[in-house]
């Protein structure tokens, strides 16, 4: 059993050794850095809840209906929606699973896990902040005490309680999170992947490190002299990355610090609508904001001018504050 367990994660090490890391432009479309995806494969999704969600790489890789994705998120929130009600993904590895602080529960998650069968692998926020930092920092493992006596824990087999041999006490020892891909928002990169995160930084930089291949979308490409003039703002260094993507607004309708807010109207709009009907109202929303648009610009259009200039208006008097 020990060998069985071991060997796949000697070839994962072996795999990760050949990444090309060399420094060299990486930039794409959304089309080309779709194709780093393909189905069945494990992937993890960068940001929290509507920070930093690159909503733009999940828009183009519904729209070329990619299917039975393993999604691993910090926190979701109407992205794990997304993730399920358009057949993108069969299985989320998460700590919470809403439509966010206002608007509770997901019905469209409730849906799809208990009459579709999909599965919604719930772990505290601290052990699969631990799970990205083990497969990171390449170990199999690390112990933590957090799910300790929860009943979270035994909900998860995967997950192992010992005896410390030093200290004699309890802990448990999470596995390592892999990811085949990592889709990761940034506010501003260059092009060959040096990316600057402003704001929370979440689990992104032991995702970055933990995935074999990393796919960045990012509100602006500065250069690289931009981007050595403030060294200590990088966060995720060139050689985990290999795709960069220009995206402005990336994250919409979700939030990207210190440049916009979540657009509030149109996530009040989506609620509704999918919360009253989570198949056809999901389907709807899907054939109007993710299927009929020719690009990314044209579904921000949809979004509208009015409620873009107000996010921007609201996220930037916050950072500028």
């Amino acid at each position: 059993m020990l060998e069985a367990q071991v060997e796949p994660y000697k070839r994962l090490r072996e795999n990760m050794s050949q990444r090309d890391r060399s420094l060299r432009e990486k930039v794409v479309s959304l089309e080309e850095a779709a194709s780093f995806v393909q189905d069945g494969m494990k992937v993890g999704i960068g940001g929290s809840t509507m920070s930093r969600t690159p909503m733009a790489m999940i828009w183009e890789l519904v729209r070329q209906r990619r299917k039975n994705l393993s999604c691993s998120r910090s926190i979701v929130s109407t992205d794990g929606d997304l993730l399920f009600g358009s057949g993108l993904s069969d299985h989320i590895i998460t700590s919470w699973f809403a439509q966010g602080i206002l608007w509770g529960l997901s019905k469209v998650m409730r849906h799809h896990v208990e009459k579709q069968g999909k599965r919604y692998e719930e772990w505290s926020h601290m052990g699969v902040g631990m799970r990205f930092r083990a497969g990171g920092m390449g170990v199999p493992f690390l112990p933590m005490r957090a799910m300790l006596g929860s009943g979270v824990m035994t909900q998860r087999p995967e997950a192992k309680e010992i005896e410390c041999p030093f200290t004699g006490e309890r802990v448990l020892l999470v596995p390592a999170l892999n990811p085949d891909v990592a889709l990761i928002h940034v506010q501003r990169c260059d092009a060959y992947g040096n990316a600057q995160i402003d704001g929370l930084q979440f689990m992104d930089i032991d995702l970055a490190l933990a995935a074999n291949r990393v796919i960045l979308t990012t509100e602006q490409i500065v250069s690289n002299e931009q981007i050595r003039r403030a060294p200590d703002q990088t966060k995720i260094p060139f050689f985990c990355v290999d795709a960069v993507v220009e995206v402005p607004y990336g994250s919409a309708p979700h939030e990207c610090y210190g440049l916009y807010e979540p657009m509030m109207k149109h996530l009040d709009a989506y609620v509704r609508q999918v919360n009253a009907d989570p198949v056809d109202g999901m389907k709807t929303y899907l054939d109007r904001y993710f299927h009929e648009p020719k690009s990314w610009n044209d579904f921000l259009a949809l979004i509208g001018m009015d409620e873009l200039l107000e996010a921007t208006k609201r996220g930037r008097s916050i950072y500028n504050d």
